[in-house]
């Protein structure tokens, strides 16, 4: 469901790093969102939280009139998610489809081109 989501949908996607306990539910990651994160979590926004193990992930989203909770398991492959404890970060839609998808959306880290051989020796000769 995640993956077929259009980002566009929400006001603001936030990632919070570092490791969050999936064992909470929606009131205790909504008191992270509000004591930790310092942001409101009665806005139009997807707030999404991983825990160790990295192949789980925890989205919380208010509806209006209530709160959803997504949870989604990786049968294969884990997700690469930014560690460092920082405050929480804002991710583009493209930044969201990346992560869905596999890819680090930490800008530190960048997702190494690959290249066929063929292209990468011409590209050394140049």
């Amino acid at each position: 469901m995640l993956n077929d989501v259009d980002p566009k949908s929400f006001e603001h996607i936030y990632i919070a790093s570092g490791y969050t306990d999936l064992r909470r539910g929606i009131d205790g990651l909504s008191a992270i969102v509000e004591n930790t994160l310092k942001l409101y979590p009665y806005d139009r926004c997807l707030f999404l939280f991983c825990g160790r193990r990295n192949d789980r992930i925890k989205g919380l989203l208010w509806e209006g009139d209530g709160f959803l909770l997504l949870y989604k398991r990786l049968e294969t492959g884990k997700f690469r998610w930014p560690r460092t404890p920082a405050e929480a970060r804002e991710l583009s839609p493209r930044e969201f489809a990346e992560l869905m998808d596999g890819m680090r959306p930490d800008k530190t880290q960048g997702i190494p081109k690959v290249y066929p051989a063929s292209i990468k020796n011409a590209l050394k000769s140049v």
